[in-house]
């Protein structure tokens, strides 16, 4: 079976929890792991996880990630394309079986989710929703990542080959 991890990263803690994410399946799936800006075809996966960091309550837009790349270093190619226009090129996957997570800054009652947001976009595809978004935690804007965050996205990327299972 091949799962196909796609992510978007500005300051490489997305791309950090996608690593252990890919991780955590591997053993059930084959796995390819890619930045968003290869647009990889998802067709031929038998399970899609896209991850990608919250930005204004969302998935990250041009603007926003024109925003971002003000506040820190970011990764080569990061401003150019997201999630968001990702799943928007993306043919109809009746059935495929889908999860997400996305990347949070810590603070207390933040609303907004990208990967709820990527969900609705992927349930308008016509995937499967495997388990609910995920979400992992980044100390200020750039990071880093929490302690233990890639611990728990290994843990949760079980819990979604687990349920891809049943």
């Amino acid at each position: 079976m091949k799962a196909l991890v796609v992510y978007e990263s500005m300051f490489g803690n997305t791309a950090e929890v996608a690593r252990a994410v890919a991780d955590g399946l591997v053993g059930t799936f084959d796995v390819t792991l890619a930045d968003v800006h290869d647009m990889p075809p998802a067709a031929e996966a038998d399970l899609l996880v896209v991850g990608a960091p919250t930005h204004a309550f969302g998935l990250s837009r041009p603007g926003t990630r024109t925003d971002a790349a003000k506040q820190g270093e970011v990764r080569a190619g990061a401003a150019a394309v997201g999630i968001r226009e990702y799943l928007e090129c993306s043919p109809q996957l009746p059935g495929l079986p889908v999860a997400a997570f996305d990347t949070k800054v810590k603070m207390r009652f933040l609303p907004g989710s990208a990967a709820r947001t990527a969900l609705r976009q992927l349930h308008g595809l016509g995937c499967r929703r495997v388990l609910p978004a995920e979400s992992f935690r980044v100390d200020g804007t750039t990071g880093p990542l929490l302690a233990g965050e890639l611990d728990r996205a290994r843990q949760w990327a079980k819990s979604v080959a687990t349920e891809y299972r049943r």
